[in-house]
């Protein structure tokens, strides 16, 4: 007999899994840099228009095809276009997020290492000027990043382990308003350092001289990397969502959250930039040279908060790169299970084994493996350059053309509206879906291209 599917147990738990497969590092990390490197306030301005334009209707699109199908993101487009050409779709559906979650696991072991340091009083007696050569120390040496990547993909691939609810839903339902409350607590400080006046204006003056071509492609794909769009991921969780849940109320909450996450995470980061004198655009490595400014300028008079604001930032830090990294390794679990027929536990061996292996390469580029380029990046900067801007549009673009051109639309109706019971939704269907037709693949396609075509 067929083993029962596990769903998700009602609408908290599955706004919960979605908002915690979009809320991490991608607003805490990633974000605040991107937004250094490309202009402030601009750059914020082109995220949110890419994000309510382009990424909400690609989520909604996801959305329709996972729980349509109630599959994994190979066996959705098995079960929904068989036979045919699509079934690429999922194989890069289930490629793409075990790839990110190889570099993004070398983050992950950058805040398990942080927050050991904390726990360690580090920061304690940190001159601000040191916490740059801490960082460059970290990411350059070996044994250590490995030690913690390694025991980050071990508390990932064991929480994946437990189950849908037994693993995901709990984690996720115990985690995320921890993170909202930890965000608002640095931001709140953050804004309060001398000089952080000029990194609050940094964020909300827009400068549009700032602004090229290429800022249009790394807003859409950072609206992309951090609502998990064209990773499988929205594809996989939706297959475990009731028929019952409002996927237009599931899908505008997440959006909504981690729109507004990612605000919370530009005011806790930027604003101590600024302070601590660092330059904005100073890549990825932004945060774990700016927090530890922030515990060592706290020490000078409160000591003991200090340490306590470390340990819980970099909790923070820890929690948001699981919430994602679970997301990211439950594609590729899923579809082991359900088309390989394997047993949950050994399909998490299998792939912390295939996972860990590139993960090591990552970390090694920015040391023993620095001098080994590609197009002028080292691994672990090309990675995550062509999984946010090639493969996340590739995949998002070819979501939304499947839902608005290859499946019918009344299916998109019935899912959209749950059999016509949403009465309030059907306002609201025939715009979301001109966006998923028309707008959201064409502005996918031109900024894609903008990609190749402009430098």
């Amino acid at each position: 007999m067929k083993a029962e599917r596990e769903n998700f147990g009602g609408r908290i738990a599955v706004i919960m899994a979605l908002a915690g497969s979009a809320i991490g590092l991608g607003n805490i990390w990633r974000f605040p840099y991107m937004v250094g490197e490309h202009g402030g306030a601009a750059f914020i301005l082109l995220y949110v228009l890419a994000s309510v334009f382009v990424s909400i209707p690609i989520f909604i699109a996801e959305t329709v095809i996972g729980r349509r199908s109630a599959a994994n993101c190979r066996g959705a487009m098995e079960k929904l276009a068989p036979g045919s050409a699509w079934k690429w779709l999922g194989y890069l559906s289930v490629i793409t997020p075990l790839i990110i979650v190889s570099y993004y696991s070398v983050v992950g072991g950058w805040a398990v290492d942080y927050l050991w340091k904390g726990v360690n009083l580090r920061f304690l007696h940190m001159s601000p000027g040191d916490t740059g050569t801490i960082f460059n120390t970290l990411i350059t040496s070996v044994r250590t990043p490995l030690i913690c990547l390694g025991v980050f993909l071990a508390i990932s691939f064991g929480i994946v382990a437990l189950g849908v609810k037994s693993g995901i839903e709990k984690f996720s339902k115990l985690c995320l308003p921890v993170l909202f409350i930890l965000i608002v607590m640095i931001a709140i400080y953050s804004i309060r350092l001398p000089g952080a006046g000029a990194g609050i204006e940094y964020l909300l003056k827009p400068d549009l001289s700032k602004l090229t071509p290429k800022s249009f492609a790394y807003a859409l794909g950072q609206s992309f990397y951090s609502l998990s769009l064209g990773m499988g991921i929205i594809i996989t969780y939706s297959s475990y969502v009731s028929k019952k849940e409002n996927i237009f109320v599931s899908s505008a909450g997440t959006a909504l959250a981690d729109l507004f996450f990612a605000i919370l995470a530009g005011f806790a980061i930027m604003p101590a930039v600024f302070s601590a004198g660092i330059e904005p655009g100073a890549g990825a490595g932004l945060i774990f040279d700016t927090l530890p400014y922030i515990f060592s300028s706290m020490a000078v008079e409160m000591p003991v908060l200090s340490s306590i604001a470390a340990i819980l930032l970099f909790l923070t830090i820890l929690i948001a790169a699981l919430t994602s990294s679970v997301s990211l390794i439950e594609v590729g679990v899923a579809y082991l299970i359900e088309e390989k027929k394997m047993k949950r536990g050994w399909a998490c061996v299998v792939l912390f084994l295939c996972v860990g292996a590139f993960a090591v390469i990552c970390s090694l580029s920015m040391g023993p493996l620095s001098g080994v380029k590609i197009f002028d990046k080292n691994i672990f900067d090309f990675t995550d350059m062509f999984s946010s801007n090639i493969l996340l549009a590739l995949g998002g673009f070819l979501c939304v053309v499947f839902v608005g051109w290859k499946m019918k639309k009344e299916d998109v109706w019935d899912e959209f509206t749950n059999s016509g019971t949403k009465k309030r939704n059907k306002a609201i269907f025939g715009t979301v879906y001109f966006l998923i037709k028309y707008l959201a693949p064409v502005a996918v396609a031109v900024i894609f291209a903008t990609n190749f075509l402009l430098d």
